[in-house]
């Protein structure tokens, strides 16, 4: 039995292992005869997510350019690539060029797979390398490298993995195959998100045809912006915002019902929590995972809301997400939803950190003197939902995500981390907790950075995080860092959609606790009895007290935790005055204890 195993695995390979050959040969199997051009329209039956629809994909067989609608209930979406220009229509039917992050390059490949350009006698430009058995590595020419693989005896096309935005590896699969006119069609198509079984997507062929090839602007980005919302007669409001954790939270209303707490977050979407949706008596529909900054994945759904109004700005028959993304325990307080990119972009929108105001402008009704006065302006470029800006850290270019929804000053992503080294060039830093989001906590190795540049603009000795996440957003490599309103709220921040700018201007005065750490070494989430350590730096002052993880706190200094907010109790604990011992009574096990924590800064000045 073993000399057979032996002989097994030994035998020749029964496709062709050079790559050449190999698509070569899969030509002959989907090309009848001849050489085939024009535009391939496909409409499919979509089922995923706990959604049903349909897609329809529009394909220029001689460069691959390609546009794709899908519309599955109250779900819409599209997304495209002209050959020059990638672009996607939300949630909310904005459509957004593409530039930031890997979206382009994603673009590029799909193009490259559409028109078979490895069939012909360059490769379309593409590096390509043997990896096995029929699987080959694929780099196309202006794109990112992926994986294929070909069925051993049709030679027909059965499957590509492919590293995707925010770091998600996704594997197609092609099975069913059928004549329609000259070329072999999959009929049907299961895409998988992050080795998630769950997060299957399957497209069922309905109908084929091919018709004479159309010109680049029929795949273009449509330049329309829908009229779903209004402003005041000034053009304009301003409204107040609390500052939490250093999340900007604003009071919003929900179809005339709230006001809500809402979280404003440029690098997410129009969400409603649980606790809204039943407020509101809505249903929500479908089931899909989602993931963060956390490496764990959770699940939404969507539900349609007429109306959407932050203090006199409002916006109109909406799809929104449905995500417990922050349950209590993690900011403090019940957050009613988030206001996201989908609400943001149809305005300029200032983010004034010093006066805690957040003022909505007509892009329309800016003028030049106004954009001039927002300060240093800073091209922008859209990484899905994301604005994305050119940086450094350190000297050294990173692509930055721009997102007010996260609580850090910079987090750097564990590729930008690992490809420059930084762990041995930032010695005598601190790993632990130092966020939490959609998938759960998130741990970073933190120290100090000489400077942070956003295009033009330097700021010297900010606190940054390297990521150690495996999986999340954080292990993506198509961008190199995220900075949070930790760092933007030493400015007064402007975002202008329209027309693709960021304005810093920074503050004559910045709030006391700006380019602090924690003091005491641990994370705190909300209880009802107390406020419970959830990590503790190895160590740090408040192991070295001998705190532990799971005690609830319930005093720090003369202050109870009822006192306070969580926000205001975290606070303090930058803000703790070194060397000058406070007092924390906490509970552990039923059991009341005190213990005498010695603040020191564990991220140097």
């Amino acid at each position: 039995m073993l000399m057979l195993l032996v002989l097994a695995a030994t035998a020749p390979c029964p496709l062709e292992s050079d790559p050449g050959r190999l698509l070569d040969a899969n030509r002959a199997a989907v090309v009848a005869t001849g050489q085939v051009n024009g535009t391939l329209t496909s409409r499919f039956a979509y089922q995923g997510g706990g959604l049903t629809g349909e897609a329809t994909t529009m394909i220029d067989l001689a460069t691959g350019r390609f546009s794709t609608d899908q519309h599955t209930g109250i779900v819409t979406g599209a997304e495209g690539f002209d050959g020059t220009e990638a672009w996607m229509r939300d949630l909310s039917g904005f459509a957004s060029a593409q530039a930031g992050g890997d979206r382009r390059e994603l673009a590029v490949n799909e193009a490259f797979r559409n028109a078979n350009l490895w069939w012909r006698s360059d490769r379309g430009g593409a590096t390509l390398a043997s990896i096995g058995c029929g699987a080959i590595r694929v780099a196309p020419k202006g794109g990112k490298p992926f994986e294929a693989w070909f069925d051993p005896t049709t030679r027909l096309l059965v499957r590509t993995r492919e590293m995707r935005s925010f770091g998600t590896v996704v594997e197609t699969r092609y099975a069913d195959h059928r004549r329609h006119g000259k070329l072999l069609l999959p009929t049907r198509i299961e895409t998988i998100y992050g080795d998630d079984p769950a997060s299957m997507e399957t497209l069922t062929l309905r109908d084929a045809a091919v018709t004479p090839a159309r010109p680049a602007a029929a795949f273009a980005m449509p330049r329309d912006t829908p009229a779903d919302w209004q402003l005041p007669a000034a053009g304009r409001v301003t409204l107040p915002f609390r500052l939490l954790n250093n999340h900007i939270v604003v009071d919003v209303k929900i179809d005339g019902q709230g006001p809500f707490p809402f979280l404003v977050d440029t690098g997410g979407h129009n969400i409603l929590t649980p606790s809204t949706l039943a407020a509101l008596k809505l249903q929500s529909q479908g089931d899909s995972p989602s993931s963060g900054a956390g490496e764990k994945t959770v699940s939404n759904g969507y539900a349609r809301v007429r109306e959407i109004a932050a203090g006199g700005a409002v916006l109109r028959d909406q799809t929104v997400v449905t995500l417990d993304f922050s349950p209590p325990d993690v900011e403090g307080l019940e957050l009613g939803g988030m206001l996201g990119a989908e609400f943001l972009e149809r305005f300029v929108t200032t983010f004034d950190y010093g006066a805690g105001t957040m003022t909505l402008i007509d892009p329309a009704r800016v003028t030049p003197a106004e954009r001039r006065a927002l300060g240093t302006a800073i091209p922008m470029r859209f990484y899905i939902h994301m604005p994305q800006v050119d940086g450094a850290i350190d000297g050294r270019a990173a692509r930055l995500d721009i997102d007010t929804g996260a609580r850090d000053e910079v987090t750097v992503t564990s590729p930008f981390v690992a490809a420059h080294d930084l762990r041995s060039r930032y010695p005598g830093g601190v790993t632990m907790t130092t966020g939490w989001g959609v998938g759960g906590p998130s741990r970073t190795y933190t120290v100090r950075a000489g400077t942070v540049a956003l295009g033009p603009v330097v700021i010297p000795r900010p606190i940054i995080g390297l990521s150690e996440a495996k999986r999340g957003s954080f292990s993506d490599p198509a961008y190199g860092g995220n900075v949070g309103g930790g760092l933007l709220k030493r400015f007064v921040t402007t975002f202008d959609y329209a027309r693709k700018t960021l304005y810093l201007k920074p503050l004559a005065h910045s709030d006391p606790d700006t380019g602090r750490f924690d003091r005491t070494g641990m994370w705190l989430n909300a209880r009802t009895d107390g406020l419970e350590i959830m990590d503790l730096l190895p160590g740090g002052p408040a192991d070295q007290a001998g705190l532990r993880t799971g005690d609830r706190v319930t005093m720090i200094g003369t202050v109870s935790y009822k006192g306070r907010s969580l926000s205001d109790m975290r606070r303090s604990l930058k803000l703790a005055p070194v060397a000058k011992p406070v007092t924390i009574r906490y509970r552990r096990a039923g059991t009341e204890g005190v213990a005498t924590v010695t603040p020191r800064d564990l991220i140097p000045d």
